[in-house]
């Protein structure tokens, strides 16, 4: 059985090759996205620090991503693609990291104390099925190392886990 261990390293590199190895095993033997999603936005949720939400919106249909698994207060549940951060995401095929959510001009406020984002595009081949989100109550939360981490986070999870 997996067991979580606090990350104690300082170097954002090394706790986030630690995170990676917890994830590795969390995953491990486990092939289903949702499980894997909600076991994913758990332990980022936990080894974390300064967040207020970490889950996962997955396209349903070409032009809507769905709420996924996740961690922290409810969230919108639909999200037009092109719209949010989570949308602008999809439509630019990019990671977007974003230090005060309400300078973008799109935001969407699901919850009014988040201040800054980080969105991963979840590649399969060439194809987007979703993204992972990140929320932080304080501004400028994440930084490229975070961003560097948090996309190794996203690929191991697309490798271990079925299409949706």
């Amino acid at each position: 059985m997996f067991q979580a261990r606090a990350i104690e390293n300082e170097d954002k590199s090394g706790f986030y090759a630690d995170l990676a190895q917890q994830l590795e095993g969390l995953l491990h033997g486990e092939s289903d996205a949702i499980a894997n999603a909600a076991n994913t936005a758990a332990l980022l949720f936990t080894a974390l620090p300064d967040l207020n939400w970490a889950g996962f919106y997955f396209l349903r249909k070409p032009d809507e991503l769905v709420l996924g698994p996740f961690q922290g207060k409810p969230a919108c549940v639909r999200i037009a693609v092109g719209r949010g951060v989570c949308g602008t995401a999809v439509k630019e095929r990019r990671t977007m990291r974003i230090e005060d959510v309400h300078a973008f001009a799109d935001h969407i406020a699901c919850d009014s104390a988040s201040r800054s984002e980080l969105v991963v595009p979840l590649f399969r081949g060439q194809s987007i099925i979703g993204v992972l989100d990140l929320d932080a109550p304080i501004p400028a939360r994440f930084d490229a190392d975070d961003q560097r981490g948090i996309e190794a986070i996203a690929a191991l999870y697309m490798k271990a886990s079925d299409a949706l």
